[in-house]
This record gives structure tokens, sequence and C-alpha cells, in this order.
């Protein structure tokens, strides 16, 4: 949390976000100074998203950093915001689109998602959607807009 800013992140990118948004810059100046991973031959994606809550109102972005088709010399950056966003609507992006070698970067507009009243529907629909075989883990955060309160889910397949 960056006062009303609520950063999350597949990654260490996390800090710089935070790091430098707490110098005044940007999420998308922030997210310049990062790049995929350099985990020949994906090259992971680096997803983020920063929701900022104010006056009982909230909008939020996401970025994904990815490789360009697998060439490690470009980054290709996108960033999708959303304002005054519909009550019970969100957007989801995730790393990968399917099995593959090399596994193929997530690709196009984020997906638009329904959001029910319960964490818990939500966190265990979005699990049960992912690729078996490529779902590793899953951070979800309801916010009370009126009140500021939080509730958070995160399953991790591995533990």
């Amino acid at each position: 949390m960056l006062g009303n800013k609520t950063i999350v992140t597949n990654g260490d990118q996390t800090d710089t976000i935070y790091d430098l948004m707490n110098q005044q810059m940007t999420f998308e100046q922030s997210l310049r100074t990062r790049e995929f991973e350099d985990d020949a031959p994906n090259y992971t994606p680096r997803i983020s998203g920063i929701i900022k809550t104010s006056d009982n109102d909230f909008n939020y972005a996401m970025s994904i950093l990815k490789s360009a088709d697998g060439d490690p010399s470009s980054c290709r950056r996108y960033t999708f915001s959303y304002n005054n966003p519909q009550s019970g609507v969100g957007h989801f992006i995730h790393t990968y689109m399917s099995d593959g070698d090399p596994l193929p970067s997530f690709s196009g507009e984020p997906k638009q998602v329904s959001i029910p009243n319960c964490i818990d529907e939500f966190t265990n629909g979005l699990w049960e959607s992912l690729n078996e075989d490529n779902k590793v883990s899953l951070f979800v955060r309801f916010i009370d807009l009126e009140s500021g309160k939080t509730d958070t889910r995160i399953i991790n397949k591995n533990v």
C-alpha cells in the first residue's frame, strides 16, 4: 500500500513501483525501469496492477511487460487504465496464454470478469478457470470503498 494505492505484481517490481511512485513518478514511468524476466526461453512477462481509492471512488490500471514474441532484445509494454469502472466488473491478465515450448505470453486486452459479492466465490472461480498445468499463484483483494476495509485471498499451488 502507498497511501490510497494498492500495488500488486507477479514479481519484485512491486518495490520498484512503490519506491518510484513515492518519489512522484507515475505507475507507467516506474515500469519503464523494468522488463520481463530474463528466464530464457520463456521470458516470463511481468504483470502489475494498481488500484487507487479516494472519496468512495476508485480507478485502476494494469500492465504487462513482455518480450517481442520471444525476442529478448525488445520489450513490449502495455498498460490498460479503467476510470469509473462498472460495479461488479473487473479485468484480468495472466502470464501465459497456453502450454508450449517456449510458453506463449498473454496477448490482447485484459479479460473482462464478473465480480460476485463473495471474495471466496470469486477467488475459487478464477483459480479453477486457470490452466492446470501453468497456474502457480493467485492474489485477490476486495476493497470496501466506503470503509477502506480490505479482504485478501492468496492461493499458491506449491504450498
